[in-house]
């Protein structure tokens, strides 16, 4: 009887632990199948303040739903965040803090099923995000350029002071050996009168120089290491020539990047709302600072730099236009007047990040020219870039008009884009 029971709860674990796998992977694939349901719900309702894998107004999707698993409590923080807050729920207060005790909009009118659907797109994207391959930054970003390596320059000068003291080294052995020579052969070689030190230095400066004026070789050499070392040094100078790599210009005000963009994790687009749609990033006005900096930090002196040039009283929180007066900024990134450079086409079209350029622009204190910008530079990363043209409305047209020219239909320069602003006007 005892035997009979054991086995009866062996056999009960194991229906149990089978029961529970196929739960568990009829879930994931409930998940999976309405993941398309919570993307359509998620682009709707979510994209103004949430980004799946970046902080935008509220946090990344991805990672906070990857580490918060209890479901039915994700379920209730989006239906309604606020009456968990209210009831002093311990997770939901830990949020409201974090993020400075902003509200999160909530969403009455979605189900269960809804909120469900929504969770799985986004742990679904996550985990697509995660698993995308890492491309080696020389594969699509541009390669930096550099001259002549400091170290090559250095080496070759120690490699001519070396080759220089083997020289004298030599000839010196080989006077000495001469002298022994002609002792041997019974030579006699007359002793001179001892000089003073004054003498001795002086005719050694003497002997050092007809040396080297009758060592043809050496004279030879000579000439080929300083033709070199001025080549090189010459070759440096003109190649950097107009570069201004490394160029960090003080600032009126002491903005610092790596605070908002990398601390705050604020997308470098809320402030240059250029770079995706037109030629030029544009310097972010006043009014984008005074958004936050309306309230925050306001005991700053940096922060009253922006009001005095707004002509803002804080205590009264009115502006004065009379008193208002524009920042002088200082411009960091320069190209000559000959190089057209359009940052929609590479932001927008290409798909290009703001760093591959500007550099890791969320680590700078003081933002500086990372790049060379040069031609070179901009030919190698156009070289190296691959072009992706799947759903790109542009490459698209291109396309169409080349079917058409393969067809022999007629195809004008508008088709192409030849009656833009920007192709004449820049």
């Amino acid at each position: 009887m005892r035997n009979f029971s054991l086995i009866f709860k062996q056999f009960s674990r194991s229906v149990l632990l089978i029961a529970g796998f196929a739960f568990w992977g009829f879930s994931n694939a409930y998940a999976q199948a309405d993941a398309a349901k919570g993307e359509a719900i998620f682009k709707s309702k979510c994209t103004a303040c949430h980004k799946i894998d970046q902080q935008l107004i509220g946090p990344a999707l991805g990672p906070q739903l990857t580490e918060e698993t209890d479901d039915k409590y994700l379920i209730k923080w989006i239906q309604n965040n606020q009456a968990l807050i209210a009831a002093k729920n311990p997770k939901a207060l830990a949020i409201y803090n974090k993020f400075n005790q902003a509200g999160m909009t909530v969403f009455t009118e979605l189900s269960d099923a809804d909120v469900t659907n929504v969770i799985a797109y986004a742990r679904a994207e996550w985990k697509t995000i995660k698993e995308k391959p890492v491309v080696a930054a020389g594969a699509t970003g541009a390669a930096a350029e550099t001259g002549p390596s400091s170290m090559v320059i250095w080496g070759l000068v120690a490699v001519i002071i070396i080759a220089f003291i083997v020289i004298l080294v030599l000839n010196r052995v080989v006077a000495t050996l001469e002298r022994l020579l002609l002792k041997g052969k019974g030579v006699v070689i007359d002793e001179e009168v001892e000089p003073t030190a004054e003498e001795v230095a002086e005719a050694k400066k003497k002997d050092l120089i007809k040396r080297i004026l009758k060592n043809k070789k050496l004279v030879f050499f000579i000439i080929i290491c300083g033709t070199l070392a001025m080549g090189s040094w010459g070759w440096v100078t003109l190649w950097n020539t107009n570069v201004h790599t490394g160029y960090q210009p003080v600032q009126p005000i002491k903005y610092s990047h790596e605070l908002h963009a990398g601390t705050m994790k604020i997308d470098c687009q809320y402030c240059h709302t250029g770079a995706y749609k037109s030629k030029n990033a544009s310097i972010p006005s006043l009014n984008v600072c005074m958004n936050c900096h309306k309230v925050v930090k306001t005991e700053s002196p940096e922060i009253h730099k922006i009001y005095d040039a707004l002509g803002y009283d804080p205590k009264t929180q009115k502006y004065d236009s009379t008193a208002a007066k524009p920042i002088q900024w200082i411009r960091v990134h320069n190209l000559p007047d000959l190089a057209y450079f359009n940052h929609s086409q590479h932001v927008k079209v290409g798909g290009i990040k703001c760093q591959t350029c500007h550099g890791p622009v969320q680590t700078m204190k003081e933002v500086y020219q990372y790049s060379p910008l040069t031609m070179k530079w901009c030919i190698q990363c156009h070289k190296r870039t691959e072009v992706n043209g799947k759903g790109n409305a542009y490459y698209d047209s291109i396309l169409a008009a080349h079917d058409k020219i393969k067809k022999g239909e007629k195809v004008t320069a508008a088709v192409l884009g030849g009656i833009e602003c920007g192709k004449c006007h820049y």
